[in-house]
């Protein structure tokens, strides 16, 4: 199995379209120290031939056009991309299916919360009931990813709750912070080819006895990277909201992600969905020193990982 970073950084990217801060300039100046990173995706394949995209970001054209992995081989029309798996229904993970509307066969997999919200956007009509395939996946149980003629891709996946939110843009319209919860609104995937298997979880808000007993001894996990304090956006005068508040782990803290992954025996531990504000973003940062003396690999767009 293969695993490709198509986009590392968190929604809008790095550097961000509309930020003047340091990092951003850093990257918007070609910096080797601070490379640029497009919105959070990942693509899995078993053969190299046929991928599955895990989420689809804002950023999936140009994602394309940087991973020949996922571009067309064969006739005037085509792609290796079979399949879309999605975490969540925030629009830094749906809003790339859009770019997908050129009907195109492939499947959507989701949960029947993360389907209600694309059935209730008539936009998203734009991928054809009779070319898309919409695929529910109840939480907890493997469904074979299929090419999209229907066959065997040789891949698994199973979706999972972790304690996330619902999406900003369903928030309660009186303003009031809604509560972190462990249902269909955030989840994680795990896909297997048998032999090997990875776990993807761009967005967790906690650590808990039930995620921590899944992720204990993983081979690959690919984990939420947001924020590496959890008041870094109020201190850098970024925004009003902690990661808390956003539904993300911070990295640092007693409670943190390094600290929450210190004792599960993770062989492999991949850092996406990165905010610009994250200091780690920069490879010559002390906080980028400490994740990596902590066994982290800060992604980047590109990485591949190959699973024996």
């Amino acid at each position: 199995m293969k695993a490709l970073i198509l986009g590392a950084a968190a929604g809008g990217a790095f550097p961000q379209w509309n930020s003047n801060a340091a990092a951003c300039n850093r990257a918007r100046s070609g910096d080797p120290a601070a490379p640029a990173r497009t919105q959070a995706s990942l693509a899995v394949s078993a053969d190299g031939a046929h991928w599955f995209l895990l989420n689809a970001s804002p950023d999936l054209r140009q994602q394309i056009e940087s991973n020949a992995a996922l571009q067309p081989r064969h006739g005037l029309r085509s792609t290796p991309i079979s399949g879309v798996v999605l975490t969540g229904g925030d629009v830094d993970a749906i809003a790339g299916l859009l770019t997908l509307r050129e009907r195109q066969p492939f499947t959507v997999y989701a949960t029947r919360k993360v389907h209600d919200v694309l059935a209730s956007n008539s936009i998203f009509n734009v991928l054809a009931a009779d070319v898309v395939k919409r695929d529910v996946i109840a939480v907890g149980q493997p469904v074979t990813l299929r090419h999209a003629d229907g066959a065997d891709s040789g891949l698994t996946v199973e979706l999972f709750p972790v304690p996330g939110k619902v999406p900003l843009y369903l928030e309660q319209a009186d303003g009031s912070a809604p509560p972190i919860v462990q249902g269909e609104d955030t989840v994680g995937a795990v896909i297997r080819d048998g032999r090997s298997t990875l776990f993807y979880i761009p967005g967790c808000a906690a650590m808990n006895e039930s995620l921590a007993a899944r992720l204990r001894g993983a081979e690959l996990v690919f984990f939420d990277g947001t924020l590496y304090r959890d008041d870094e956006m109020l201190r850098a005068g970024l925004g009003s909201k902690t990661g808390a508040r956003m539904g993300h782990m911070s990295l640092s803290g007693p409670q943190g992600t390094l600290a929450s992954f210190a004792d599960l025996g993770v062989k492999r531990r991949v850092l996406v969905h990165i905010n610009n504000s994250n200091p780690v973003l920069l490879a010559d940062s002390p906080e980028r020193a400490e994740v990596e003396a902590a066994g982290w690999i800060v992604g980047y767009d590109g990485l591949e990982i190959a699973l024996d």
